[in-house]
């Protein structure tokens, strides 16, 4: 970005806001209308089968779950008004709540018995069912061994829904407020299966609606007027443009035409974030997230786990935080964040170029090879994607003399091709979805899971992570997680990088906007105050 925008946006913040907000707040008087920048298009506004940050942020907005978390930072009761538990915690009983979907249908427990049977049965392809495990009879649905009448979810009546966990779970109501366990209405899903391509055919339950959807340039939900909780729900509308290029999203938060620019849903410059800071513009939080390179264990040469480690001890985390991130990024030797902390010093050193020159050594021979093929580092299209994978290609080409060509790819592009695996090395980032090691863990469980993408497994992986389930003192249950991330780490499918945090501006006449310590925001509850 020039010096002069630089300029141009702190002298507009220093005025106390002169330019950002001040329009949008004239206007509120008779709406109040928030306006954000999401950076690609949102692949669904299906939960069952929504993976990413985008789609998320969407369907947070128009749907809901059983639970939700309040702008107390809490969890409370949402979809459902009340739940019960049993002795042993395998068994909740949910009471659903008297509420409307956008169309005018009633919320019923059979939505959820649905909703969660659709995602896991193998034919709807959801790369997230595997969350719905804890479930009795689930996985065994999702993978074609059992039927779907065993599993463990039955709506009893209209407002009654039973739950059999196969073992107990104590952050099952952090999971039922995660997208996969929302409710779909399923007179909608079996009319039209492109329901959730258009916004005329989308039908939620949450405080917003979808009122608009101009693919790939501007997504917009209003108040939902049948949202039991309306009262709640401050804001008229939101406009979500489509922006991938973070220079200009910034340029629109100068003028006043967004009033939030960087995370969740997209990032600030780098460039911009130094000044930001020192201007006290930049809000920042820590989140649990980890941003990774991932290895295609199917395709030479990193079927090789020596060369996939020599790859990811040949890199100077410390530097690509410091350097190029600028925003509170923790370098990371592990791949839990450390707010779950399994392995609080790493499992390996960064920046380690005598062991990866080594392991590279190794591995070629194992392979039978003197020279490398060509290689291709795929990532999605992002400035701050692009500097960090120029700054690695550089640090391979100096430490270990290799060649590394980049390509970049529009989103939904670049999720499809990694998923059917047309890649060698590509970007990847998660979000943990609750608070536990095993959200992080439990995605290499198996070789072909949703959201593995490595084609990588490994059978005393598995065997510890099955055990983990079972164990219930939390000791030992740490350790038998922490020897499972071990085995992840010495086999290294994937490569570490940071952890991360988000990094954002926003109109200083906007409050009480969610942000949980996973990085997804949600709008429910969402203000645009006057300006005093």
């Amino acid at each position: 970005m020039k010096k002069s925008v630089f300029l141009a946006l702190s002298s507009v913040l220093v005025f106390g806001g002169m330019m950002t907000g001040y329009e949008g707040v004239a206007q509120a008087a008779e709406q109040k209308v928030l306006r954000m920048n999401l950076q690609g298009e949102p692949p669904t506004a299906d939960p069952g089968i929504a993976e990413d940050t985008t789609s998320s942020t969407i369907i947070t907005a128009t749907f809901e779950g059983l639970t939700r978390l309040g702008k107390d930072g809490k969890l409370h009761p949402a979809a459902a008004e009340s739940y019960t538990v049993s002795e042993d915690g395998k068994t909740y009983t949910f009471k659903i709540r008297e509420a409307k979907w956008s169309n005018d249908d009633p919320v019923t427990a059979y939505d959820f018995e649905y909703a969660w049977k659709r995602a896991l049965d193998p034919k709807t392809a959801s790369n997230y069912a595997y969350q719905l495990y804890y479930v009795k009879g689930a996985e065994a649905f999702n993978n074609g061994t059992g039927k779907a009448g065993d599993v463990g979810v039955k709506a009893i009546d209209d407002k009654t829904l039973k739950v059999e966990l196969t073992n107990s779970t104590p952050f099952f109501l952090e999971l039922v407020a995660f997208k996969t366990y929302f409710p779909v209405n399923k007179k909608v899903v079996e009319g039209n299966d492109k329901w959730a391509d258009e916004a005329d055919t989308v039908v939620g339950n949450g405080p917003f609606k979808m009122e608009t959807w101009e693919h790939k340039s501007k997504l917009t939900v209003v108040k939902n007027e049948k949202y039991w909780d309306k009262a709640n729900v401050k804001l008229d509308k939101i406009e979500f443009t489509m922006i991938e290029d973070e220079n200009t999203e910034l340029a629109m938060f100068d003028n006043d035409e967004v009033d939030w620019a960087g995370a969740p849903n997209s990032s600030l410059p780098t460039d911009a974030l130094p000044i930001l800071r020192e201007g006290g513009f930049l809000k920042t939080q820590p989140i649990a997230g980890a941003y990774f390179y991932r290895f295609n264990t199917e395709q030479a040469p990193f079927t090789n786990a020596k060369i996939r480690k020599a790859f990811a001890y040949a890199i100077n985390r410390e530097s690509i935080t410091s350097d190029i991130l600028h925003a509170g990024q923790v370098p990371a030797t592990s791949y839990v964040p450390p707010s779950m902390a399994l392995n609080k010093d790493g499992y390996f050193k960064d920046n380690d170029l005598e062991a990866a020159k080594k392991l590279l050594v190794e591995g070629m021979k194992e392979e039978g090879i003197t020279k490398l093929p060509p290689i291709t580092l795929s990532f999605n299209t992002s400035e701050g994607h692009k500097k960090i994978a120029e700054e690695i290609q550089g640090q391979w080409k100096k430490n270990l003399g290799v060649d590394i060509k980049l390509e970049n790819k529009e989103w939904k592009v670049y999720l499809e091709d990694v998923h059917q695996g047309n890649y060698q090395i590509a970007r990847g980032g998660w979000l943990g979805d609750f608070n536990d090691p095993i959200n992080f863990l439990d995605m290499f469980q198996e070789k072909d899971g949703g959201n593995n993408d490595t084609r990588w497994g490994n059978q005393k992986y598995k065997e510890l992570l099955n055990q983990s389930a079972l164990e219930q003192d939390p000791e030992k249950r740490k350790v038998i997680l922490m020897q499972a991330e071990q085995i992840l780490m010495d086999e290294m499918p994937i490569m570490p990088i940071y952890f991360y945090a988000n990094s954002w501006v926003q109109n200083e006449n906007l409050k009480d906007v969610v942000m949980d310590g996973f990085g997804d925001i949600d709008f429910k509850y969402a203000d645009l105050a006057e300006k005093k």
